[in-house]
């Protein structure tokens, strides 16, 4: 059990940038590799002005970090065991949807 404040809010935090499709795409395209913005909105297939909008989130949650390169900045994972949550989280989420309890669960939509 959580007990620690800090924990329950970094908790919140990595909910919070999970939340958002486009912020997880984003977070798995930097588990690849570092990017550009303007790489990662054409890959994403969005704009740069709502890229900008994901990217902010994402730093306030403290998932990624802007490197300056030259006059541009690259971004990458803040930490590179973020990319190993990533995956561990997942697996996990695979493992549980395919092993449904409930008998119920496809009709319910619980479980």
């Amino acid at each position: 059990m959580l007990t620690v404040a800090s924990d329950i809010e970094v908790l919140a935090r990595f909910g919070r940038a999970l939340a958002d499709p486009i912020r997880c795409r984003l977070l798995l395209a930097l588990r690849e590799a570092p990017a550009h913005p303007a790489d990662l909105a054409e890959r994403l297939g969005i704009s740069r002005t709502r890229l900008s909008n994901h990217l902010a989130c994402l730093r306030d949650c403290g998932l990624v970090v802007a490197v300056p390169v030259g006059r541009r900045s690259r971004y990458e994972l803040a930490d590179e065991r973020l990319g190993h949550a990533l995956d561990d989280l997942r697996t996990a989420v695979v493992a549980v949807a395919a092993d449904r309890s409930c008998e119920d669960a496809a009709e319910k939509g619980c479980c």
